[in-house]
């Protein structure tokens, strides 16, 4: 009680002293209010507020919704019961933490068949029923999973069905109307202006506009891989454009989205951002069915080192990702894993698809005692076709033809290696080895072409038989060319080109032509070369180029100097296939130059063989359009040439009397003197005689 009087005490002793000091200052301002007036409504919702915190409350359906129900499960009594568990567990833990089991049994204690699992979110459960629904355990035993709401859904389905309504129907336009294009001119895109400006180009002989807008993307665009869409990047997601106008066709929203990859197909849209990923509702890759915008499924991304992650086989039915010792198959339009499991290969390091058949092709490093090998697998059967082993192996890149007639697999060897003790081996060097299966034929035979100095590059003639790759060093690079005899025949060298300047390789669409480049360091050096005949069509050099694209017809090629490589110079030149420069159009602070593609031809190959052989007659026609075109051309030229001549003399002689009526007024200022007539005297015009040098000529006179 003392202790409380004297706390009260000193309470008012503070208070009285506090009053006499509000006495002696001044009065200061009134301090601000912070409370909301009596008419205020708070519009601002907990959603806004408490988004991320809200998104993990607990909902009334989540433990519902984490149940779900196995049936066709084999029936045991107590003594087996057990090792049913185990089972059963082992194979449900994979998708998440298994909260509560529950086995039914009847009044002797064997099980009824169908048992209950909780896991610790709907999240997994729903993972687990979408990957073991159809599981087979055993022969008489295949699983059917269900969620446990599920028979809540289906008991409370209408006795009658009420069709859903249809949506208005939405024209888009012809998404393919540039084919129509009767000179079949493609079109390209262009980022400049530091990416402020977008613009779509016609490859007319000066080419022509087609569209242009300001801040279309943030940071650059692609077209798909039929030349359907243009994707923009946004920091909400992607933006895919089209039709005669470029209207927005589908919008995806994924925040910060930086990477994206087409299906071949174009149904499917994969994008990545490093932004907005969860354990339980993967988002870092999310892939989009594009014709409704609806989101197919999403992915955690283990692994960033390389994109894409997820490749596809030729026509869009399959894709896959490597994984620690497993490559993961899904299947189209399911997106489930391609028979519930995936490809156990341990240590594998890579893998592609081939660009035309669904065989999958992977590459395992040496183990022990174990050679590294190159496997290729026939999909969905999953068959080994052809398995070959290699030695000392450092390292593989595997390259598939176009065509898909042929692979190449260039393996980084060790030279000789001298063991030194049981724990340190070293080598002598590396050299390198060119394998090439050949697809089409029986048993798929494989050829070996050794190369020891250093390869810098490697391309396949895209249609052909030929493939070249650069190899050496600086002075002393060289480009070899091979050609692979169809039917079995060997693998011969072709020709080699010795001290280039190149250190890329650019294939024409169409196979016969290469550019051999000498990109960024090499200062922009262009070789043109016709491979049918190993002619040097053109040397010439665009000055730093950064990058080299052809056009999907293989008539035309670009080189360009990006502002990202580049802060100066920058534009892209455009040649044809033979280097005849045709355009060259410097842009400030250009990016970005891509082709738009074409989809594959509707014409068969018995078609195409028949207009290859008549092209003489068709060339004749060409040429006779060609020339009506330039005669048109001319003329439109004269015309506009004739009425800028009209325009300026209409402009001259309206000034002439414009300077005829100001006669007085010039009187008026100039005390009466005309000076127009003294300077129409000859006197007082001063003629002089401007001499300059034009050119100098030297001629050796013999005595």
């Amino acid at each position: 009680m003392a202790a409380g009087r004297h706390d009260s005490e000193s309470r008012k002793s503070r208070e009285s002293e506090s009053h006499i000091d509000d006495e002696d200052i001044e009065e200061e301002e009134e301090e601000p209010s912070f409370s909301d007036p009596e008419d205020f409504v708070d519009d601002v919702t907990d959603e806004e507020l408490l988004h991320d915190v809200l998104k993990k409350k607990p909902k009334p359906s989540d433990s519902v919704d984490s149940v779900i129900i196995v049936d066709c499960i084999p029936q045991v009594g107590k003594d087996r019961l057990e090792k049913l568990k185990n089972v059963i567990k082992k194979l449900f833990s994979k998708f998440g933490s298994v909260v509560n089991t529950f086995y039914p049994v009847d009044e002797e204690g064997t099980t009824r068949g169908y048992m209950f699992l909780e896991f610790s979110s709907p999240q997994n459960a729903h993972e687990a029923v979408k990957m073991t629904n159809g599981y087979k355990l055993d022969k008489t035993h295949i699983f059917k999973v269900n969620h446990f709401s599920d028979f809540e859904k289906y008991v409370n389905i209408p006795e009658e069905w009420v069709p859903p309504e249809p949506k208005d129907y939405e024209d888009l336009g012809n998404l393919r109307n540039w084919l129509m294009n009767k000179e079949c001119y493609d079109q390209f895109s262009v980022i400049y202006g530091e990416g402020e400006k977008t613009a779509i180009f016609l490859n007319t002989p000066e080419p022509t506009k087609v569209e242009e807008r300001a801040r279309w993307t943030e940071t650059y665009v692609r077209w798909s891989p039929q030349g359907t869409y243009l994707a923009t990047f946004h920091q909400r997601g992607i933006a895919l454009w089209g039709g005669p106008d470029f209207r927005r066709i589908m919008k995806f929203g994924h925040q910060g989205v930086q990477l994206i990859d087409f299906s071949p197909c174009e149904r499917y849209l994969v994008t990545f951002s490093p932004l907005q990923d969860s354990q339980e509702d993967p988002q870092a890759i999310i892939i989009w069915d594009i014709l409704s915008g609806v989101k197919k499924r999403g992915f955690h991304c283990e692994s960033r080192s390389t994109w894409p992650i997820f490749k596809w086989n030729h026509n869009g039915d399959y894709f896959a990702r490597i994984g620690e010792d497993t490559i993961s198959i899904y299947e189209t339009p399911s997106f489930g894993l391609k028979d519930k499991k995936s490809l156990k290969i341990p240590a594998v390091r890579d893998f592609t698809w081939s660009p035309t058949d669904n065989i999958l092709a992977f590459w395992v490093p040496e183990q022990s005692n174990t050679p590294a090998r190159v496997t290729l697998v026939e999909i969905p059967s999953r068959k080994e076709l052809c398995v070959r082993n290699l030695f000392n192996v450092a390292d593989c890149r595997m390259h598939w033809q176009k065509s898909g007639d042929h692979l190449c697999v260039k393996v980084d060897r060790y030279k000789a290696k001298k063991v030194e003790n049981k724990d340190q081996v070293k080598y002598s060097g590396i050299y390198y080895n060119f394998e090439l299966f050949r697809i089409r034929e029986k048993q798929i035979p494989v050829d070996k072409v050794e190369e020891k100095e250093q390869v810098l590059a490697f391309a396949w003639e895209p249609v052909g038989n030929k493939f070249a790759y650069i190899h050496g060093e600086a002075p002393r690079i060289s480009v070899t060319f091979y050609k692979i005899h169809p039917n079995g025949g060997k693998v011969e060298l072709f020709k080699t080109l010795e001290k280039k300047a190149a250190n890329h390789l650019f294939w024409s669409p169409n196979g016969q032509f290469i550019v051999l480049a000498g990109l960024r360091s090499m200062n922009g050096v262009l070789e043109f070369v016709d491979t049918q005949d190993m002619t040097v069509m053109n040397q010439t050099e665009h000055f730093m180029a950064t990058d080299v694209e052809w056009d999907p017809t293989g008539r035309y090629v670009v080189s360009a100097v990006s502002w990202w490589g580049h802060k100066v110079d920058n534009g892209y030149w455009l040649w044809n296939f033979q280097g005849v420069p045709q355009h060259r159009q410097p842009l400030e602070k250009f990016c970005q130059l891509q082709w738009r593609p074409r989809p594959p031809s509707l014409l068969d190959e018995s078609k195409v063989k028949e207009i290859r052989k008549n092209f003489k007659t068709w060339a004749q026609k060409f040429e006779m359009e060609d020339s009506t075109r330039k005669q048109t051309a001319s003329k439109d030229l004269l015309d506009k040439r004739r009425t800028l001549m009209e325009a300026f003399r209409e402009y001259r002689s309206r000034k002439e009397r414009e300077f005829g009526e100001q006669k007085k007024i010039r009187l008026d200022l100039r005390s009466g003197v005309d000076t127009d007539e003294l300077h129409n005297q000859e006197d007082n015009f001063t003629e002089e005689t401007i001499e300059f040098l034009v050119n100098v000529e030297e001629k050796i006179v013999e005595e």
